[in-house]
């Protein structure tokens, strides 16, 4: 892996891992163009620099981080569905991620539902500031789970998860992103336990450099994704994941690649 691969795969990964379009499928279709996905160097690589996309959120909502002891309760109980079935169904997960089939679906299913989910959900076009209750939270951590399947996105599933539960756009984005952090920390955490003896020292450099772009750009974001939600929702989000779901589609029917 190069400074130039580790470039783009950071700033990948920063412009995905909270918009709802699927940041491992975009992680993986990257690589493997490069040539680089089986490289032992790149799957730490995406493992480690998830860990700087995660620190733009507590960057950003430092101050909600520091409100009260409740608030990380509540994220307790929204993340607990998640690990649960994380725990128990890890095996099933990991064959459907060899699955690009299941990607291309889960893209495709996953962009028609944000194409109307501004119709479903007329309340959640307000942005003022909303209180979360515990059972919203144990909601929202049950959509969570729903992301386990390849290319479902995670911010996708929360988010609509917080508005099915009463929340406008802006306070269920926000909630994602906190939700990232418990979320995103057990799983990179969990897959570290497993680097050991595989990172060299001259890895070093790459993964800290991976990390910092990582960090910027989700900063950048985040902060977009807000902005945008206000003036247009999530139907161009819908639009993008079906038009990546076919060009995914063209590219595994091409290379023959198998169910």
């Amino acid at each position: 892996m190069t400074y130039l691969d580790a470039l783009i795969l950071a700033i990948i990964e920063g412009i995905t891992e909270f918009l709802p379009v699927s940041s491992t499928g975009h992680m993986v279709i990257a690589s493997t163009f490069m040539g680089i996905n089986d490289n032992t160097l790149t799957k730490n690589f995406e493992i480690v620099i998830q860990l700087g996309a995660i620190l733009s959120v507590v960057v950003l909502y430092w101050r909600k981080f520091l409100t009260s002891f409740r608030f990380y309760l509540k994220l307790a109980f929204a993340f607990l569905p998640a690990a649960v079935v994380g725990f128990l169904l890890e095996d099933y997960i990991d064959r459907l991620l060899a699955n690009v089939w299941v990607v291309i679906a889960s893209l495709f299913l996953g962009g028609i539902i944000l194409i109307f989910v501004d119709r479903w959900f007329k309340h959640a076009e307000g942005t003022e500031e909303q209180e979360i209750s515990w059972f919203q939270a144990v909601k929202i951590g049950c959509f969570q789970c729903i992301a386990m399947v390849p290319g479902v996105s995670r911010a996708a599933a929360t988010i609509i998860g917080g508005m099915a539960v009463g929340l406008n756009r802006r306070t269920a984005a926000e909630f994602s992103f906190f939700l990232a952090v418990p979320t995103m920390l057990g799983a990179s955490a969990k897959k570290m336990m497993g680097l050991y003896g595989t990172i060299e020292n001259h890895d070093i450099a790459i993964l800290l450099f991976g990390s910092f772009v990582a960090f910027a750009v989700a900063m950048f974001a985040i902060k977009a994704f807000i902005g945008f939600l206000k003036q247009h929702g999530f139907k161009w989000f819908g639009y993008y994941r079906i038009v990546f779901g076919a060009a995914l589609a063209i590219i595994a029917f091409v290379m023959k690649i198998s169910m």
